[in-house]
């Protein structure tokens, strides 16, 4: 995976002010879900945010120590993916309580990254850790009040202990606009096609996927020699936390994740070994729609045995149309037991 274009945390850690008492105590309290685009509370992981300069922000985070979705790894570290939807999150907040942009724009995701840099730092301990992200604001074909264009970098620290960095680049736009970028009328979630779902396929057992439950496995494949595809499920309370028309960019990286596990694990598990994920880099090319089958395609998987790591391609593809292309790297590492899969 190439160095991803975010500022070294050197950058960020060299002028670093003093944590503010309310940062400390942001457990205490919470950041309201419409502010980041959430229906459900426990869904919320921002706790609270401060600007510490035009364009730089400490913003406070709590992840739980499980989550019916994002559960601990078997190397018993905090799903990483939870660090790119605490992303998402921070970006839609300051954009609407420090930059105002309005509430009722839509957001669109063109390009998202994050790397872990310090596994051992998100290992889930006795409570529930609080997390400060160091966040950069930059305008990006910036044309306010109808099109926002914004990118937000970011530094991932735990106890002021950096261990990770990541990115995301969006635009939002008025109704008008979306309506016109989409090429159609927005259909809500209640009113589209579930896509995949009411096929009767089959999902990957979860635990081949690294999920817990099967409503969580989000690939299915049709025939054996065809490519894998993204489950499609609009009733699924956390992927579809609210009404969409589209395919939302956590759903497409939990598809990739999912994919990704499932080519490195089962050669790994035979000597005892396991694969962690430890960054994404994602471009968005265009709108996934509900009700047309996602084929996720294999593009490049480079192994090195040297550093135990493995750098997977991966593309999601809707009726010949590219919708993203994923870089991720993932590493060995030792792992609990797994449970057999059902013969």
């Amino acid at each position: 995976m190439h160095q991803p274009a975010v500022l070294p945390v050197a950058a960020f850690s060299s002028a670093r002010p003093a944590l503010p008492e309310r940062l400390r105590l942001s457990y205490l309290q919470a950041v309201p879900r419409h502010m980041v685009h959430r229906a459900a509370i426990a869904e919320v992981f921002l706790t609270d945010a401060v600007r510490t300069g035009e364009h730089s922000f400490l913003v406070a985070a709590q992840w739980p120590r499980d989550h019916a979705l994002y559960s601990p790894g078997s190397d018993g570290t905090s799903d990483p993916l939870l660090f790119m939807e605490t992303i998402r999150q921070a970006l839609v907040y300051l954009a609407h309580a420090h930059y105002d942009v309005p509430l009722t724009h839509r957001f669109i995701g063109f390009d998202a990254e994050f790397e872990i840099t310090d596994p051992a730092a998100l290992r889930v301990g006795g409570e529930p850790a609080p997390l400060v992200l160091e966040a950069r604001w930059t305008w990006v074909g910036n044309r306010p009040p109808n099109r926002f264009g914004m990118r937000l970098d970011v530094v991932l620290t735990v106890g002021d202990r950096a261990c990770g960095r990541g990115a995301l680049h969006v635009v939002a736009v008025d109704d008008k606009r979306y309506a016109m970028l989409r090429g159609r009328g927005a259909v809500p979630r209640d009113g589209a096609a579930a896509g995949p779902a009411p096929r009767t396929l089959q999902r990957v057992h979860p635990s081949a996927v690294g999920r817990l439950r099967a409503k969580d496995s989000v690939l299915v494949r049709e025939r054996t020699d065809g490519p894998w595809q993204l489950l499609i499920d609009v009733e699924h309370p956390i992927f579809f936390d609210h009404p969409c028309d589209h395919v939302p960019l956590m759903v497409t990286l939990e598809g990739f994740r999912q994919l990704g596990h499932l080519l490195l694990h089962p050669a790994a598990q035979a000597s005892g070994t396991g694969y962690t994920l430890l960054g994404m880099e994602a471009d968005c090319l265009a709108f996934g729609e509900l009700d047309q089958p996602i084929d996720l395609v294999v593009r490049e998987r480079v192994p090195d045995p040297a550093s135990g790591r493995t750098r997977l391609t991966l593309d999601a593809v809707q009726g010949g149309t590219p919708l993203a292309t994923c870089r991720s790297m993932w590493a060995a590492v030792a792992h609990r037991a797994a449970v057999p899969l059902p013969a």
